[in-house]
Parts: structure tokens; C-alpha cells; sequence
């Protein structure tokens, strides 16, 4: 079977078939024809770490990805990606446009780079909509050519990350709502109406990929995955371990899918992907990974339950080391610095930021060590809990789950503050933005 996976930047699941009005029509044929999981989650809200833990199928401490792969932070070990992995069961593995868990794209082991471009992903002076264009006609270039033996194929798209461009004239910005929880103004308007003009921007090219898929007559032996690997660049979301920062979309279809317009509610996380790769391509699990096949959900056959999910932060711009627990119902988050406020380079520069700050809004805020909230109640985790007595049994089973966690793991932050190699460039914990002078580590 082949595989083709489809991924974004920064797009959470602001997507049409998670019921939003933005236009992404062929991502919603993909949801019908498929299975769309509305509680979909990655193992981080920062870009390498994320990307890293899907294509590894660990967590990013224990797959060794600590911050941002074009700041200096790397894999120990790339033998355990997907595409290395997928090589040795005679697979062609295939690169095009966008990849984030690696300095340098030839570590990763993919047997072909289709667009052969080095491309630095700290580079914000650039047609995105033109290298996105031109890596989808790679990309189904490569689907018309003859082959000998099955491919996994990784298209990655650099929208929707920012910067945005102009919205297009028929995205009225007057009549768009801002990201949730984002104060509704002019300026914050346009800003949605921009990332509307990126996301419809991709979904046009998921549809041209898709429509050569079938007009090469693949479609039918191939497993077609699309995703993103956090949530959007606004406050709140993005390096964060909220929900707006961890959760991301994950659409599935494949040949005999028995779960066909399926939404499903369980969570699952990017973790389950690669053995979920590995059972229905009928492949040898390797030992390392951590997340569980989706198949027995998919099937509705035998237990399929994460009763805790995980997730963390180590390095974005600057460091900021947490982790968090997320069961159906609630949500733990435990901070491991002593800190005065929001580490701002953490925060993408966007009109949503701009705004808090000239308003005191991200200015000496206080952030608790120990963050609890109840979904059912408080699905958009604004209301901390954590201090009030009545939740002091769940704080509790929550903090010792996630205590048994990094335990298991032998997550290295129970040891003390996570070192960055030498010669990565992180920011200031008071630089303003991540574009501010980045401080190279020493010896």
C-alpha cells in the first residue's frame, strides 16, 4: 500500500470539517470519504519537537528534538524516522517541500528529495504561495511516473505558516470572525481573513494532489493522511499547551476503510500514526514507538482508549520547559521555571500579539506553576482551577500521572533545566520577539 502524507504548518484544525467557515472544499470530500478525528493531538505546539514526535511515533525527549531543528537542535539518532524505517521494508520514500525535524533534509534518510531546495525555515522574506505551487507540481509529477515498488510520500506545505499574505478581494474582512478567544477587532479581522486566503490557498493543493493521485489510477492502493502539526501562530495557541496549541486535524482514508465518514471523538494522538502505518501496510512494528495503531478504533474492533494524553515544551525561541496532561475531561499543566511572566519571543509576532502587549494584556502577567481546568465546563481553558478545593482530588490523580509519565520516560527535566547543544540560538527569556538578536550557546 502507498502512502501519501499531506501536512501544514500552524493550522490547528481551523479547517471546514471541523466546522469552521473557512473554504476548504477538497479537505472536506477528504473528511467524507475518510475518517476525520475531532480529537486529534500532536506531542507538542512547537514545529520540530511536533514533527519530529509523529515521524518517529516518541516523545520529543525521548526521541532527543528539544527545540527548533533550524536553531541547532537535532535527532541523536535519525534511524528511527519514518522514512528511514519505511526504506528498509522496500519502500521509496519521498520528500517534497517542507520538512522541520532536521538541519539538513539528507539526514532523514528519504530516498528521494523531489525538490532538492535547502530551505530555512527561519527565512520570512519569501513567496510561500510560490513554493508551495511549485513542490504540488513535483508532487504529481512524481504520481504520473511508472514505479516499481510502493512509495511513502511526504508533501509538506509551508502555509499555513506566517507570514500571511494579503487576503484575497472576495474574503470580505468585515464579515470574518477572529480565531476563538482573540478580542474582535478590525485589525485581528483582517489578520483571520488573511490566514483564510493561506488555508484555502492549501486545500487547493491537496485537491490538485489528490485529483492526479486518481487520475493515475493510484488512489485505490493508497493511504492518503493529512495533518498539521499545532495549532496557529496567535496568542494562546502556538506554543502552548492548551488546546489551541496541541490539537491539530488528522483526516485517514485508505483502501477498504471501514470507518468511511466516520467523525470519531476518542482521542488519539500523532503518535498513533506510525503504527497505525505499520498494521495496515502489514509491516513489523518497531520496538521504540509509544503511541498505539488505530486500527481496533477504526475496526471497532477490540480496546482502543488513551485515558491520558501527553505533551510538552522544552525550546521555541527561548526556553520555556512544560508539560501537561490531558485526560476527556481535564487538563494538567505543570511549568518547571520560576518565571515573571509570558516569555514573549515564544509568541509569534502577529496583530493579535501587538494588540495584548500595547494594552498590558501579555505585560507582567503571572504564570501559575500548576494550571487545572475542566473541559466540560471551561472548554477554552480559562478558568485555573488547580487552587480550588474542590478539585483537589483531580489536581492530584492528574499531577501523579504525569509524575509516572516523565518517570517512565525518563523524561530528562526531572533531573534540572534541559541544556541546549552547543551552538543552537535561543532568544532571551525578555526579548520581545524571536527575530530579536538569538544567543548562540558556548562551549
Amino acid at each position: 500500500m502507498n502512502i501519501l502524507l499531506l501536512h501544514t504548518h500552524d493550522s490547528g484544525r481551523f479547517l471546514q470539517p471541523y466546522g469552521y467557515a473557512l473554504e476548504t472544499p477538497h479537505l472536506k470530500t477528504l473528511a467524507e470519504r475518510g475518517t476525520l478525528f475531532r480529537q486529534a493531538f500532536s506531542v507538542a505546539p512547537t514545529c520540530s519537537p511536533s514533527r519530529a514526535g509523529m515521524l518517529t511515533g516518541q516523545y520529543p525527549h525521548n526521541c532527543g528534538m528539544f527545540g527548533l531543528a533550524h536553531r541547532g537542535f537535532s535527532l541523536p539518532d535519525y534511524h528511527h524516522h519514518m522514512a528511514r524505517y519505511l526504506t528498509n521494508f522496500g519502500y521509496e520514500t519521498v520528500l517534497c517541500g517542507i520538512q522541520h525535524e532536521a538541519p539538513n533534509a539528507d539526514l532523514l534518510g528519504y530516498t528521494k528529495i523531489l525538490d532538492g531546495q535547502a530551505f530555512d525555515m527561519g527565512c520570512i522574506d519569501f513567496d510561500s504561495f510560490a513554493f508551495d505551487r511549485e513542490n504540488a507540481g513535483l508532487v504529481c509529477d512524481y504520481l504520473k511516473q511508472p514505479r516499481d515498488k510502493p512509495f511513502f510520500l511526504s508533501f509538506g506545505m509551508y502555509n499555513t505558516h506566517r507570514k500571511w499574505k494579503k487576503h484575497e478581494e472576495d474574503i470580505d474582512a468585515r464579515y470574518v470572525a477572529p480565531f476563538p478567544g482573540v478580542y474582535n477587532n478590525a485589525q485581528n479581522r483582517e489578520d483571520m481573513a488573511d490566514y483564510m486566503s493561506s488555508v484555502r490557498f492549501c486545500d487547493s493543493l491537496v485537491g490538485q494532489v489528490l485529483q492526479t493521485l486518481e487520475e493515475a489510477g493510484l488512489r485505490e492502493e493508497t493511504m492518503v493522511i493529512f495533518t498539521t502539526d499545532h495549532g496557529p501562530a496567535v496568542p494562546g495557541m502556538k506554543c502552548t499547551l492548551y488546546d489551541g496549541g496541541t490539537g491539530v486535524a488528522l483526516l485517514l482514508d485508505y483502501p477498504g476503510n471501514p470507518a468511511k465518514g466516520r467523525c470519531v471523538d476518542e482521542m488519539v494522538s500523532h503518535l498513533d500514526l506510525f503504527p497505525t502505518i505499520c498494521d495496515l501496510c502489514q509491516i513489523e512494528k518497531p520496538d521504540w514507538l509509544e503511541g498505539q495503531s488505530l486500527l481496533p478504533l477504526l475496526k471497532r474492533e477490540g480496546p482502543f482508549t488513551h485515558r491520558v494524553l501527553f505533551s510538552e515544551v522544552n525550546y521555541h525561541a527561548a526556553y520555556e520547559p512544560m508539560r501537561a496532561a490531558r485526560s476527556e475531561r481535564y487538563k494538567y499543566i505543570r511549568r518547571f521555571d520560576e518565571r515573571p511572566g509570558h516569555i514573549l519571543s515564544n509568541i509569534d509576532n502577529c496583530p493579535e500579539k501587538t494588540f495584548l502587549y500595547e494594552y498590558a494584556c501579555l505585560r507582567d502577567t503571572d504564570c501559575s506553576s500548576e494550571e487545572l481546568y475542566d473541559l466540560y465546563a471551561d472548554p477554552m481553558e480559562k478558568q485555573n482551577v488547580a487552587a480550588r478545593p474542590e478539585y483537589a482530588q483531580v489536581r492530584e490523580q492528574m499531577a501523579s500521572s504525569l509524575l509516572e509519565w516523565m518517570q517512565q520516560t525518563e523524561d530528562p527535566l526531572l533531573s534540572g533545566a534541559v541544556e541546549a547543544p552547543v551552538g543552537a540560538r535561543v532568544n532571551r527569556r525578555d526579548d520581545y520577539c524571536a527575530e530579536d538578536l538569538a544567543v548562540d550557546t558556548e562551549e
